[in-house]
């Protein structure tokens, strides 16, 4: 995952079979400084997805940092919708 500045830029797929290695490049991120995760480069996403964003979340609050989510992929936000789980995402 390629972090600049404050900001870290995942690309690819966030699927249960890669979960696993996308949760420790984000909190490597997240320990390194990251504030903001920009989520154009996602392609495609199964409720796994939900998982990283939520422990992320966790871990910046561990950390007692800020986080931002910005252009998140419509089928991760119809995802989070239709799970109860849409503010995880602001």
């Amino acid at each position: 995952m390629r972090v600049e500045a404050d900001t870290a830029y995942p690309e690819g797929d966030w699927v249960l079979s890669n979960a696993t290695r996308w949760l420790a490049e984000g909190q490597q991120a997240l320990e390194q400084g990251c504030a903001c995760f920009d989520l154009a480069g996602v392609g495609r996403v199964d409720s796994s997805a939900l998982s990283l964003l939520m422990a992320w979340r966790r871990a910046a609050l561990t950390l007692d940092r800020p986080l931002a989510f910005r252009n998140i992929p419509a089928s991760l936000s119809s995802l989070a919708t239709l799970y109860g789980v849409a503010e995880f995402l602001q």
